[in-house]
């Protein structure tokens, strides 16, 4: 079967198969054999089991197959755009309407205690221009944690991503996000948090 690139990173190759998705992840050549098979194997299974929690919460990609031993995760193909690339295209009443859906998104896997470990529109798909669904992608930097820090920092990663890339619209956007992550039953104390992780980096900034 016909394979189509999509992505090419460190950490894995990302391409079309059909009607399907493929994630695998690249081997890393300086790793003894057997270790590496262990790790690959380890991380393959951690990220369909987190695309699976998740998607019990939220839109992401359906999982239709998990090889450990190749590393590999088939999903479905999801037929939308990344968001990296076209929010700053959107009305301004759409991109607040989107950076609010993800506030929620995001409210909702931290209260199940998915912490995404790299959230950037890069890792978002928007889909559907008058319903707005945004399905979140990419969990392979995700765990599981109660900690009310990582949730603060999952928060301050996305912040930083909307300041890079959407710095013409970033306040109003990051605003819209925490107004949707206000539904988090912990929200007051990830928020507090989150001032706390942004004050560490302004003082490291410093020196």
């Amino acid at each position: 079967m016909a394979q189509k690139i999509i992505q090419r990173g460190a950490e894995a190759v990302i391409f079309e198969e059909g009607m399907d998705v493929v994630k695998c992840r690249v081997k890393k050549s300086y790793r003894i054999p057997e270790i590496e098979n262990k790790i690959r194997k380890l991380r393959t299974r951690g990220e369909a089991k987190l695309l699976e929690r998740a998607g019990k919460f939220i839109d992401v990609p359906e999982m239709k197959k998990v090889d450990e031993v190749a590393g590999t995760i088939n999903m479905e193909f999801v037929k939308g755009k990344k968001l990296s690339d076209n929010l700053d295209l959107l009305s301004k009443e759409k991109q607040e309407d989107v950076a609010l859906i993800i506030g929620k998104n995001i409210s909702k896997i931290h209260d199940a205690d998915i912490i995404h470990g790299d959230l950037t529109t890069s890792n978002m798909i928007f889909v559907d221009v008058k319903m707005s669904r945004v399905f979140f992608i990419d969990f392979g930097l995700g765990f599981i944690s109660k900690k009310i820090e990582d949730k603060a920092v999952d928060l301050h990663l996305l912040k930083q991503a909307l300041e890079a890339k959407h710095f013409r619209n970033f306040g109003t956007l990051f605003s819209k996000v925490l107004e949707g992550y206000s539904m988090s039953k912990n929200s007051e104390n990830v928020l507090k948090q989150l001032k706390k992780v942004e004050m560490r980096g302004r003082y490291k900034d410093k020196y």
